[in-house]
């Protein structure tokens, strides 16, 4: 028998450990503030963008540490637009979705709008929607390349929603 998710509070969850490393192996490493894609701002470390400017340099334990204080930024949004209890594979999901699409498009999102309706795998199954990038499809393999690294993310935290182990 298959029993159902223990839930709590969102207030009484933090982010895992395992999905902080997971949050760091998708946004990948640079030590220079970059401009990742064309039109986007200035990226550093493991995708902090919040007071970055070109010429900015970093090292690995700085940039950990910054993706972590950026990471409880993104839970306490979360927790303020969230209004159902999670299990903590959901919220470490949602938490890393949140940092990858920021805070205001994912409270704006369909995927709260059903999560807070109770829809948790309505929820889950929206995640996989967000993997345009530029109008392109990253789930083809002809944008592979140019995004793929997106679709692989969301397959990610879809299964990380829906409980499944890596």
């Amino acid at each position: 028998m298959i029993r159902p998710p223990q839930r709590r509070t969102v207030a009484a969850l933090t982010l895992s450990a395992a999905a902080l490393v997971g949050i760091v192996l998708h946004e990948g490493y640079t030590d220079r503030a970059v401009i990742p894609v064309k039109g986007d701002v200035p990226t550093i470390g493991f995708g902090t963008t919040t007071g970055v400017k070109l010429g900015d340099t970093t090292t690995p334990p700085k940039a950990l540490a910054r993706a972590l204080t950026d990471v409880q930024q993104f839970e306490g949004a979360l927790k303020q637009c969230v209004t159902v209890p999670l299990a903590q594979h959901e919220y470490d999901a949602l938490v890393s979705f949140s940092y990858n699409v920021g805070s205001r498009a994912f409270c704006q999102s369909t995927l709260v709008r059903k999560l807070n309706a109770e829809d948790y795998a309505g929820a889950c199954a929206e995640l996989l929607r967000w993997r345009f990038f530029q109008g392109k499809d990253c789930a083809l393999p002809t944008n592979a390349q140019l995004c793929g690294g997106l679709a692989t993310r969301r397959q990610a935290e879809y299964r990380q929603c829906l409980g499944e182990t890596p």
